[in-house]
């Protein structure tokens, strides 16, 4: 019988012929500072678990709480009978926390960002978007229906000149959403907040800034983009992840009682995916009396991101736009990228490859992420082997 999904193997073949297929390396054991890969021990520069919150002591407890007084699971969907009283606690303190009139949890920052857009745009809508967004504002986006305007990324000129193409759609009775990361993800780049806002709002748009790199990293106790900038009040909608700094599972998005009302109606992740497990939640409500009782770990974590940064540009890598704990290592082929990391891998550092289709041809780059809970020890070597390993691609 022939295999009807067969053609897949040209794309397959195209990657393995571009050096580009990779199968994601398997963790033993806690995902940490150092941790075991594909049965190697190694120093972990890939993980989005900034402030190493998924070991803290008061997580696991939490986490083993939720499940021995409400059991594994949750049951079912939130608007037939699976809302918990943690998951309104848990809504309420991300709330308080954000500054916001109300919150709402997501299975994921991706569902809480492609959720979100795709429920609150029609077709006669449009949508003014950076062109490095992540991949669930896309898709949220084009779920939507919505008109869609990207502008040059962080290009304020370019961003007032869509909101002007966009005018016509404001003056039909139509709405215009001008989203943005909060942190690039692959450039760890922070967004012009706040000349986003002040365009904006000239031309009467909603704003929407995606925080999930930004959550428990930027401002006060971590609290993200919009405390960094101290605009409470000036942005409509606030995703945030609960699945990075925070150190769990899961997304949430922030804003007025409107929206979140809004949201629990027509959101379809909502209404159609069940809701976080016990662990989860009480294990996410635990972090954010972490981030207000214990600043330290961010203060730790930005120290971190200093000394290495300073160590990468003092070898001689180009770290692109980084003002951030993501810092890029820039390389532009794709297959050298690969190459790269692979040895690295094999003298004791992970670092993922990030190449085409996930950043632009020509730009491919290894992704590096700090934790608090990186030593300077574990940096310092880190630093020599990728020296040692660029010198001898000829990178540096």
């Amino acid at each position: 019988m022939a295999d009807a999904l067969a053609y897949l193997n040209r794309e397959l073949d195209s990657l393995r012929e571009q050096k580009l297929f990779k199968y994601p390396r398997v963790l033993s054991g806690m995902n940490g500072p150092r941790a075991v890969y594909d049965g190697r021990e190694v120093i972990n520069l890939s993980s989005n678990n900034y402030l190493g919150l998924n070991q803290h002591p008061r997580m696991i407890e939490a986490a083993l709480r939720g499940v021995r007084q409400f059991g594994a699971g949750s049951g079912a969907v939130r608007t037939i009978a699976g809302t918990m009283e943690d998951h309104v606690k848990l809504e309420r303190k991300i709330a308080e926390f954000k500054h916001t009139e109300a919150a709402l949890v997501f299975q994921s920052g991706f569902t809480a960002n492609a959720g979100t857009v795709s429920a609150i745009l029609t077709k006669d809508d449009m949508i003014v978007s950076d062109e490095l967004n992540h991949a669930s504002i896309i898709d949220g986006c084009r779920l939507s229906r919505a008109q869609i305007k990207v502008y040059p990324h962080s290009d304020m000129d370019g961003l007032g000149k869509a909101l002007e193409e966009a005018q016509p759609v404001r003056d039909a009775g139509h709405n215009v959403l001008v989203v943005t990361d909060g942190v690039f993800s692959m450039d760890g780049d922070i967004a012009r907040l706040p000349d986003i806002v002040k365009i904006a709002k000239e031309f009467g748009a909603i704003v929407m800034v995606d925080d999930a790199h930004a959550s428990g990293v930027l401002g006060r106790n971590g609290r993200g983009t919009v405390d960094h900038f101290d605009l409470h009040g000036q942005v409509d909608i606030q995703v945030g992840t609960l699945s990075k700094a925070i150190g769990v599972v899961g997304g949430y998005v922030a804003g007025s009682q409107t929206l979140i009302d809004y949201l629990v109606h027509r959101g379809r992740p909502i209404l159609f995916s069940t809701s976080h497990p016990p662990a989860v939640t009480e294990a996410c409500i635990e972090a954010f009396d972490i981030l207000l009782e214990e600043p330290e770990i961010i203060d730790r974590l930005w120290s971190n991101a200093r000394m290495f940064k300073e160590g990468l540009r003092r070898i001689g890598f180009d770290t692109g736009a980084s003002e951030t704990p993501i810092t890029p290592i820039m390389v532009g082929d794709g297959a050298m990228a690969m190459e790269f990391s692979d040895k690295l891998f094999e003298r004791g550092v992970f670092v993922v490859a990030v190449a085409y289709p996930t950043v632009p041809k020509g730009k491919a780059r290894l992704r590096t992420i700090v934790t608090a809970a990186h030593t300077e020890d574990d940096l310092s070597q880190a630093l020599e082997i990728i020296e040692k390993s660029g010198r001898e691609l000829g990178l540096v």
